[in-house]
């Protein structure tokens, strides 16, 4: 798809949750649509805006709105739970509701404002059968067949859940990246390392496919609630302590929930010559 010629530039939003950084970007307008290239060069964070996400906010027929994310490489992502309540938030803070649906490649999600300020989004059922994950052949999710025995737990997105006895030792870099490509993964996959703190108290660092290192990582949090439930280490709500800060999950009948604060940095423009340079 071709980038559209903006004469008067393109608005952009920069958003966080818990560190987890996003550039917003809102096409309802029909004022074009992001592109691969065009994901590439915003993720520098030299030469671009830079970005853990891009998160493109888009026409829905059957939602309030809809949400397309690109990493920083310019691949899409099925799934970003921060990026979704950040942009959960602003739909809401415009409409003036304290609910919204949105669309995703994951399916219709559901997101809310609880009265304390905080945002809650269900991110849907966790995918628990090798082919939804997805996994390269059949096997046992809990247990694969990897040194350390981590969990695959897929959230629309795959997620690889490593149990360590300290998370903060782990060369998440080293171990992150040789992961992430694993056969075991054809689509690549995120990559946690959690150790248990405490009764229903998790600390989690990440490894994001197609981004590397980030503070959070509202997916990998609700996969790393998921597999510590399964593997009897907590029950199904817990705290999850991230480099960006805590987000507690709520493992429920309707789906996995997801609760914690957002943050509206700052407005900005991109300017005709730089989308004309990466169309």
């Amino acid at each position: 798809m071709k980038q559209a010629i903006f004469p008067q530039g393109l608005p952009f939003m920069k958003m966080h949750g818990l560190g987890n950084d996003f550039v917003v970007i809102d096409t309802r307008a029909g004022n074009g649509a992001v592109t691969p290239a065009l994901a590439r060069a915003l993720g520098d964070r030299h030469r671009g805006v830079g970005f853990d996400q891009l998160a493109e906010i888009g026409h829905a027929d059957d939602a309030d709105f809809a949400l397309t994310f690109w990493n920083s490489d310019g691949s899409q992502a099925g799934a970003c739970g921060n990026a979704t309540r950040c942009v959960s938030d602003y739909v809401m803070a415009q409409s003036g509701q304290t609910a919204v649906t949105l669309r995703t490649r994951r399916g219709l999600l559901h997101a809310l404002r609880r009265g304390d300020g905080l945002v809650s989004v269900n991110m849907g059922h966790p995918q628990l059968d090798w082919a939804e994950v997805p996994l390269s052949g059949a096997m046992d999710v809990t247990h694969l067949p990897l040194p350390g025995v981590p969990m695959a737990v897929g959230m629309g997105n795959p997620h690889c859940v490593f149990f360590v006895a300290n998370a903060e030792a782990e060369d998440v870099t080293a171990r992150g990246s040789a992961i992430e490509h694993d056969p075991l993964f054809p689509q690549a996959t995120n990559v946690e390392f959690v150790s248990l703190l405490g009764p229903d108290h998790l600390r989690m660092r990440v490894w994001e496919r197609g981004a590397g290192i980030t503070l959070a990582c509202g997916s990998g949090a609700c996969a790393t609630a998921v597999a510590a439930h399964l593997r009897g280490l907590t029950g199904k709500t817990v705290r999850i302590e991230m480099d960006g800060g805590e987000i507690e999950i709520d493992w429920r009948e309707d789906g996995v929930w997801m609760t914690g604060p957002t943050a509206h940095v700052f407005d900005g423009v991109l300017s005709p010559a730089y989308l004309a340079a990466h169309a």
